[in-house]
C-alpha cells in the first residue's frame, strides 16, 4: 500500500515494490479475504427492476472452486485459455477468479462485440472454452466452424442442447466448493486483453500475475488513498476492458472493498445517480463522455449521490468538467492515464497535489514516466515526444499474444513505449498532446481503425477505405470513414445505406462509422500506407470554417 503523507514527493519516496516469487490473483481478490473477512459483502448484483443480491467473500470463494473443479473436470488445464463474454455480473467475476486459480487465462471478451471481432479473438487466443448467455450464444455459435480448438460453451441462463454447450448453474451445483489453488508465480500469466492497433487486427496484451500488485499504487492514488471506511466501488465501465476489470473490480477486491454490478443496456446519467445514491457508492470510474451526460443532467445533487473519488480517464477530461465535478459532485475529479499494456502509471491525487486542468497528473508511486525522443533520448520541460515507461514494471504485459515482433517494437532500450505524443512541464506534471498510432478515442473507448477499415473493406464495393476521429463535443471523437469504391459501382444513398447495415452486422456500436464519404482516392505515403492525418487535418479544417 502507499504511505500517506503530506505530499506527493513524499508518498513517491516511500514506495517500495513487493512482488512475492509466489503470487496468484484469485487467492488474493477472493480467497484471502473469504479467510478474513467471510461474511463482507463482496459484491451486489443490482437488477433493472430495482432487486439486488448481495455475494459474501466467502460465497465468493465457493462459487469460484465450484467454477474451477468444472473447468477442471472438462479438461480445461493450467495455462489453457478460456473466453468471458458476459457484462457484469456474478458468472463473469467468478470466472475470472475460478481461471486463475486453476492457473488458467481468461479472456475478457466485450459483449458488444460483432462476430467478426469475437472471432478473431477466440481464434488468434485459441481459447478453449467460453462462458457466455443465451442473448451471446448465436454469436458464438455463427464463428464456432472457424475455431477448432473452443471445444465447449457454458451457458449462465439457458438449458442446454447438450451440442457443444452446457449449463453452468447444474454443473456448479453439482461441483465441489473445495478447490487446491495451482501454485503460481507472479510472472505466470493471468488474462489476455485485448486491444487495437491502427492497422492489422487487435493486439492480446498478455498480463501475469503481477499485474494486480502493479495496478495497486493506481488504484490507491486516484482514489485519494483507497481503501477508505465505507468506500464502495461502482463503474459502469464493462469488465471486459481493462479499466473496469483491473482499475475497478480485481484493484478495490485486493483490499476487501465491495463493489456493485449492474448490467445496464446502456449509459442513463440519472440511473447512474439513482444507482450510485441507492447503494451509496463512494468511489467510481467514469470516462468523460458519461460525466458529460451526467453534467446535462438537472439539480444534480438532489439525487443524493455522495462520492468520496471520482477517478476519469480514456480521454482528457478539461478543465469545465473538472470545475462541475466540484460543484455537482462535491469532489475533484482525479485524472489518470494508462493504456492496456501499461496501464495506472500516471495520474492525480487531489489530497497531496494540486490538480492542473488539463494534465494528466504526476507518475503514479512506484513508476518511472517521462517523455522521450525518437533515440530514447529524456526530453526538457516543454518539449513535445513520446511517452514512456522505464522498464521492468510490476504492472507491464508480457508480451504480445502470438506477435514477437510487435513486442519488440513496444520496447525502445528501457523504455516501453506508450504511443502517445506528450510533454512534461517544470513540475514533473505529464500533459497528452496527441495519439501517435491513429488510435480514435470516441465516448470513451479506445478504437483502432484497422478493424473498422478491415470490415468495410469487405464489401463487395469496396475498395479502400479508411476510419479517422473527427471532433465531437460529446463523444470527443466520431468515427468517419472514407471509402474508394470499386470500378462499376457509383457513389449514392441506397449504397451507403448497404454499406452501413453491413458493418452494423460485423461491428460493435462504438466501432461501427457514424458518417460515411465517398472519394475518388486517399491520400497515401510512398509505401502505400493511408495519411490518415491528412484527412484528419482536413476535416478539423472544415469544421473550423
Amino acid at each position: 500500500m502507499l504511505i500517506k503523507a503530506n505530499t506527493y514527493a513524499e508518498v513517491y519516496a516511500s514506495h517500495q515494490w513487493r512482488v512475492p516469487k509466489k503470487f496468484n490473483m484469485g487467492v488474493d481478490v477472493c480467497d484471502k479475504h473469504a479467510v478474513a473477512t467471510p461474511d463482507k459483502t463482496a459484491l451486489i448484483v443490482a437488477t433493472l427492476d430495482g432487486d439486488a443480491t448481495h455475494y459474501s467473500f466467502a460465497a465468493m470463494q465457493t462459487l469460484s472452486n465450484k467454477f474451477a473443479n468444472l473447468l477442471r473436470a472438462k479438461g480445461l488445464e493450467r495455462g489453457d485459455r478460456f473466453g468471458i463474454l458476459l457484462s457484469q455480473s456474478v458468472e463473469a467475476a467468478i470466472a475470472h477468479i475460478a481461471a486463475w486459480k486453476l492457473g488458467a487465462v481468461s479472456i475478457p471478451l466485450f459483449t458488444l462485440f460483432g462476430e467478426e471481432a469475437l472471432g478473431f479473438r477466440l481464434a488468434n487466443s485459441g481459447a478453449r472454452m467460453v462462458v457466455t448467455d443465451e442473448e451471446h450464444l448465436a454469436k458464438v455459435e455463427a464463428v464456432r466452424d472457424d475455431l477448432p480448438e473452443l471445444e465447449l460453451v457454458l451457458l449462465v441462463d439457458t438449458v442446454s442442447d447438450g451440442n457443444g454447450t452446457i449449463d453452468l448453474w447444474s454443473g456448479l451445483d453439482a461441483a465441489s466448493g473445495d478447490f487446491t489453488v495451482i501454485d503460481t508465480t507472479s510472472e505466470d500469466p493471468s488474462f489476455i486483453s485485448y486491444t487495437s492497433g491502427t492497422t492489422g487486427n487487435p493486439k492480446g496484451a498478455l498480463h501475469a500475475h503481477r499485474t494486480m500488485l502493479g495496478h495497486l499504487p493506481g488504484v490507491e492514488f486516484f482514489h485519494d488513498f483507497m481503501p477508505q471506511p465505507g468506500d464502495l466501488m461502482w463503474t459502469p465501465a464493462d469488465w471486459a476492458w481493462i479499466g473496469g476489470l483491473m482499475n475497478c473490480l480485481m484493484g478495490s477486491w485486493h483490499h476487501g472493498v465491495t463493489n456493485l454490478a449492474y448490467r445496464a443496456r446502456k449509459f442513463d446519467p440519472e440511473e447512474a445517480l439513482y444507482l450510485m445514491a441507492k447503494y451509496e457508492v463512494r468511489n467510481t470510474f467514469m470516462p468523460p463522455t458519461a460525466l458529460k451526460l451526467m453534467r446535462l443532467v438537472a439539480d444534480v445533487p438532489s439525487y443524493g449521490a455522495v462520492p468520496r473519488t471520482v477517478a476519469c480517464a480514456g480521454e482528457p477530461m478539461g478543465a469545465e468538467l473538472l470545475e462541475w465535478g466540484r460543484e455537482a459532485l462535491s469532489v475533484t475529479i482525479n485524472e489518470f492515464y494508462g493504456q492496456t499494456e501499461c496501464n495506472l502509471v500516471v495520474a492525480n491525487c487531489q489530497e497531496i497535489m494540486d490538480v492542473k486542468p488539463g494534465s494528466t497528473g504526476l507518475p503514479v508511486p512506484g513508476h518511472t514516466v517521462t517523455v522521450i525522443d525518437d533515440d530514447g533520448n529524456l526530453l526538457p520541460a516543454g518539449e513535445v515526444g513520446e511517452i514512456a515507461v522505464r522498464h521492468p514494471d510490476p504492472v507491464m504485459f508480457l508480451e504480445y499474444w502470438d506477435n514477437p515482433e510487435a513486442t519488440t517494437e513496444k520496447y525502445r532500450g528501457e523504455w516501453l513505449l506508450m504511443g502517445d505524443q506528450g510533454a512534461k512541464d517544470e513540475d514533473g506534471y505529464i500533459w497528452f498532446v496527441g495519439r501517435g498510432d491513429d488510435i480514435i478515442t470516441s465516448a470513451g473507448y479506445r478504437i483502432g481503425p484497422g478493424e473498422i477499415e478491415d470490415c468495410l473493406t469487405k464489401h463487395p464495393a469496396v475498395t479502400l477505405a479508411a476510419a479517422i476521429g473527427v471532433p465531437d463535443q460529446v463523444r470527443t471523437e466520431r468515427i468517419k470513414a472514407f471509402i474508394v469504391l470499386r470500378q462499376g459501382h457509383n457513389d449514392n444513398p441506397e449504397l451507403e445505406k448497404e454499406i452501413m447495415d453491413f458493418v452494423a452486422t460485423r461491428l460493435s456500436p462504438h466501432e461501427r462509422p457514424r458518417e460515411i464519404e465517398f472519394a475518388d482516392q486517399l491520400p497515401m505515403t510512398a509505401t502505400g500506407k493511408v495519411k490518415r492525418k491528412d484527412l484528419r487535418d482536413a476535416e478539423i479544417a472544415k469544421l473550423a470554417d
